[in-house]
């Protein structure tokens, strides 16, 4: 488990008051061809602002930064900090026009680099068959 792996951006995440939107690399333009099919779209993201040698090594966190919630393993929560800072998160497509991909809203901070972006299929079993922790149910 010595290997490295190199992941380069494929756009930016971009949003003001108004807007959001991900701004693809023209090289990948070609890759967005029948994305405007999907209501919503996977987007996984670094987690730049977090990317140091010393938040890497964090491996157990408070969920939601709230004290209030157990400890937990970085594993089992969407925390930033995390050995490799990938990010994960649906949003809702409102359009796509040529390299850009106007959103609803997204929980990365401008300027995060994309990595990749899949149309989204909702798996086939209901929320209803899910099971999580309190605090996630608590808080969402």
């Amino acid at each position: 488990m010595n290997r490295t792996y190199q992941i380069r951006p494929i756009g930016v995440v971009h949003t003001t008051q108004n807007e959001i939107w991900i701004d693809i690399a023209a090289r990948f333009h070609e890759g967005l061809l029948g994305l405007e099919k999907f209501s919503h779209i996977t987007v996984l993201y670094w987690f730049d602002r977090n990317d140091t040698p010393q938040q890497r090594r964090i491996l157990q966190v408070h969920p939601r930064k709230n004290p209030a919630n157990p400890l937990a393993g970085v594993f089992a929560t969407h925390a930033p900090v995390r050995p490799n800072p990938i990010a994960i998160t649906v949003c809702k497509l409102l359009a796509v026009q040529n390299n850009r991909l106007y959103l609803d809203t997204i929980d990365a901070l401008d300027g995060s680099p994309v990595i990749d972006i899949k149309g989204y299929i909702p798996c086939c079993k209901t929320e209803s068959e899910f099971q999580m922790p309190s605090w996630v149910k608590r808080e969402t």
